[in-house]
């Protein structure tokens, strides 16, 4: 996001500026999440969860059961993404799918006992991926906040835009 700092109107960037890959800010969060997903294979190996697992188990450890509907929107992720996800869960014994007796085209999953005991197994992990960043708590907060509403401006420019960034249909073929 760009600081208050920073006042150059992007009008006055020059085009060719904009093609470094070092002025990529779509590089920099690439590069940073690849960087973390070695950190937490190494902080959940022991766990025997991968990243996509622990962010659902931390959503279920967090509501409980819920739509596998609503879990994908607390994770930004399609039921398509979502289900193998919890099927692998559920063949680990972690969570319980299960068709809702209100509407039997929902399903739901909770945690197991053993789900919930794994819980208790994972409170390190985020101090120790905390300590991996070499950041402040304060800053850590900081850098969240700005990465939310960096997100948040995202999706809107991507629901209201459809397939062209500026707002543009795509070129008719020829």
């Amino acid at each position: 996001m760009e600081s208050s700092r920073e006042t150059t109107p992007l009008s006055q960037v020059p085009d060719e500026d904009f093609l470094r890959l070092d002025h990529q800010i779509c590089f920099s969060l690439h590069a940073a999440a690849r960087a973390f997903n070695g950190v937490y294979r190494g902080a959940l190996k022991e766990l025997g969860l991968t990243y996509p697992q622990y962010l659902v188990m931390l959503v279920l450890w967090e509501h409980g059961e819920l739509p596998v509907k609503q879990i994908g929107a607390h994770l930004h992720l399609d039921s398509g993404t979502l289900s193998p996800l919890l099927k692998r869960l559920e063949s680990a014994g972690y969570v319980v799918r299960r068709r809702s007796e209100e509407d039997e085209r929902s399903v739901t999953a909770r945690p197991t006992p053993a789900g919930t005991a794994l819980r208790g197994r994972a409170l390190g992990v985020p101090r120790r991926i905390a300590g991996a960043t070499g950041l402040s708590l304060d800053r850590i907060r900081a850098l969240r906040t700005e990465l939310d509403a960096l997100t948040a401006t995202l999706d809107r420019v991507g629901t209201a835009n459809g397939p062209g960034i500026d707002g543009s249909s795509p070129p008719a073929p020829e």
